[in-house]
């Protein structure tokens, strides 16, 4: 395998090559927007969404429902792009295309119930006989940037509840993998979408920098936190949903299920190589389940088949470039001089870093302390509810945590104590349904997304008064 790394700062106008992480095979190619570019973009979606915000519920869902049909019947081409391009095995990438086709289809639905209310304005004694209309309008045009871990999901997560309340979306991939949402553009052409609805810019911060600084009217982000404040900087004083990563736990207490939660650990930090924003990052078992726990865990993570993404038998694919693979190995070699116990693993081949165990991180490791994406569980230990809260809630992060447990009284106190967006009974932080609010507190982001909720925040309030 050759090492790859992208320049996710590229050039105006020159071609930005995309390579299969596993083996630096060049998959597709796309060119980098210039600044005027992107301006031209937006100025066509603004005047796009002059049309389309008179558009009928029917209408919008009728255009989500077209987009749809035109993914499932390209799911095969959808998922061959996104395996090549960030390295996603080609079942991960599969799920991803049907995950997709179920946002647009929910976006849809969704269109048809933009309700408002009516609210009496005589709420004090003498008031005014009147009462109050809220309804719900388009913002007007989306600026949509979005991660390489999920090209088409989440951008579909923007899109869909873009198009459902009536706006236009102007919409910057990662650089890293441009190309389904490339495609998804195309897609959108032969669904029926009006002219300029749906663009897709190319490139890197330069031009996500560009998108924001532009006149669009609301901005969605999904990334890291540092690339969210420079882009929440650049847009002023525009309305932002941003979606800025978590360093999630997964917590087993003394009468979990612990096969439940082992695969549940398995499924939810190996899936993309642990390139997921809501991965099981931290595992927290309790001391009478522990060695329960790792006996049945080790020999899991020691059976998981790595190799080519493409081969439908590999189970874990590469990390996203060099730089990310060299990152995650240098976290594992810290946090195990600071007296970490690797339990299995820890080794790397150019991007496809092995699936690792360390028991016992300390709280001042980077693998730990800080959100990491690769695929390493960081184990800790405990016998008191408290320690834990205290531990979770330590982090800057607030996305999701996942607890397994039928103490119904100790799942009351993590959902009132933790300081996270959600929390997953019997089930691991990431998981995630499409519809249902998504989001965490402190620096994983502002606002949610799923799709009913984001029809809100992609919407204005709109009140009338007689």
């Amino acid at each position: 395998m050759t090492a790859t790394a992208i320049n996710t700062n590229a050039v105006p106008g020159t071609p930005i090559t995309v390579s299969n992480p596993f083996d630096g095979i060049a998959v597709g190619e796309v060119e980098a927007s210039s600044p005027s570019q992107i301006k031209d973009a937006v100025r066509h979606s603004a005047n796009a969404a002059r049309d389309f915000r008179h558009s009928t519920p029917a209408e919008r869902r009728a255009l989500l429902v077209a987009l749809a049909d035109e993914v499932r019947n390209e799911g095969d081409t959808l998922a061959n792009l996104i395996c090549g391009e960030m390295g996603k095995t080609i079942n991960e990438a599969r799920n991803e295309a049907r995950r997709a086709v179920n946002t647009l289809l929910l976006s849809g639905d969704a269109a048809t119930f933009v309700d408002g209310e009516v609210l009496h304005c005589a709420i004090a004694p003498g008031g005014a006989d009147r009462q109050a209309t809220i309804t719900y309008v388009p913002v007007g045009v989306v600026g949509a940037i979005t991660p390489f871990n999920y090209p088409l999901n989440l951008l579909c997560h923007k899109l869909g509840p873009a198009i459902a309340a009536g706006n236009a979306v102007v919409a910057k991939p990662s650089p890293k993998a441009p190309l389904a949402a490339a495609h998804l553009c195309e897609l959108a052409v032969r669904a029926g979408f009006p002219e300029h609805l749906f663009q897709v810019v190319q490139g890197g911060a330069e031009q996500a920098i560009a998108l924001a600084e532009s006149p669009i009217d609301l901005l969605s982000f999904t990334g890291g936190p540092e690339a969210g404040l420079a882009l929440k900087r650049a847009s002023g004083l525009v309305g932002t949903l941003m979606e800025l990563g978590g360093n999630d736990p997964l917590i087993v207490l003394d009468d979990g299920d612990i096969a439940g939660a082992v695969a549940t650990t398995i499924a939810q930090r190996f899936e993309i190589a642990g390139q997921s924003c809501a991965a099981v990052k931290k595992l927290y078992l309790h001391e009478s389940i522990k060695q329960d726990f790792l006996e049945q865990l080790l020999p899991a993570v020691e059976r998981i088949r790595t190799g080519d993404p493409r081969d439908d038998t590999t189970q874990m694919g590469p990390v996203i470039d060099s730089a990310a693979a060299t990152e995650v190995e240098r976290r594992i070699k810290q946090a195990t001089e600071a007296g970490g116990h690797l339990l299995f693993g820890g080794t790397r081949d150019d991007n496809l870093v092995a699936p690792t165990v360390i028991d016992a991180v300390p709280l001042s490791a980077e693998l730990i302390a800080k959100e990491t994406f690769g695929p390493v569980i960081s184990i800790r230990s405990f016998n008191k509810l408290g320690v834990v809260i205290d531990e979770v809630n330590n982090s800057p992060f607030g996305l999701q945590a996942g607890v397994y447990s039928n103490n119904h009284a100790a799942i009351r106190t993590l959902a009132k104590e933790l300081q996270v967006g959600g929390l997953m009974v019997n089930e691991g932080p990431d998981f995630r349904a499409e519809h249902v609010p998504f989001g965490g507190v402190k620096r994983s982001g502002i606002g949610r997304e799923g799709v009913r909720i984001t029809i809100r925040e992609m919407s204005e309030a709109r009140v009338l008064i007689d």
